[in-house]
């Protein structure tokens, strides 16, 4: 039985060695995180809920809303919802049409600029599968996940 235990303890410590290596390989080639405009290509679903300040009083918001990414620092808007954008609980539907721009480090993190519109900070995954946004805009809190649906 110890001889069998033993066995399988230097296969469990094999195999991690194997692992933790290939990942400290990738690391120190830096390809984990490299990220430009051309990383978010095709389009993609923005979803987020948060807050306006309206009138003194904090008023929750969210919106649903495809935005199509050149991969070339420039974006379109097919089409958004927006729910209490002005605190008075009513349902906004935005026509095709909206652009905007976006820039996005190596290090995958970014900005976003809707013309006219709110303004965002970016979190992006490295594949440009998923990222993350953030309003940037005084008295307004929304955070959201965006989620490429197409390319």
């Amino acid at each position: 039985m110890t001889r069998y235990l033993r066995g399988c303890l230097v296969a469990a410590a094999s195999s991690l060695a194997c692992l933790s290596g290939t990942a400290f390989a990738d690391e120190s080639r830096g390809h984990w995180h490299e990220c430009s405009v051309e990383t978010l290509d095709g389009l993609y679903l923005f979803s987020a809920t948060g807050y306006s300040l309206n009138g003194g009083v904090w008023q929750p918001k969210a919106i649903l809303e495809y935005i199509e990414f050149n991969a070339d620092g420039t974006l379109t808007v097919p089409g958004a919802t927006v729910a209490n954008r002005g605190g008075d609980g009513a349902i906004t539907r935005s026509p095709p049409g909206g652009t905007g721009t976006y820039s996005l480090n190596e290090n995958c993190a970014g900005a976003l600029q809707f013309s006219p519109g709110p303004s965002f900070d970016i979190f992006a995954n490295p594949a440009g599968v998923e990222f993350n946004m953030i309003q940037t805009n005084p008295n307004n809190v929304l955070e959201g996940t965006v989620r490429r649906v197409s390319r």
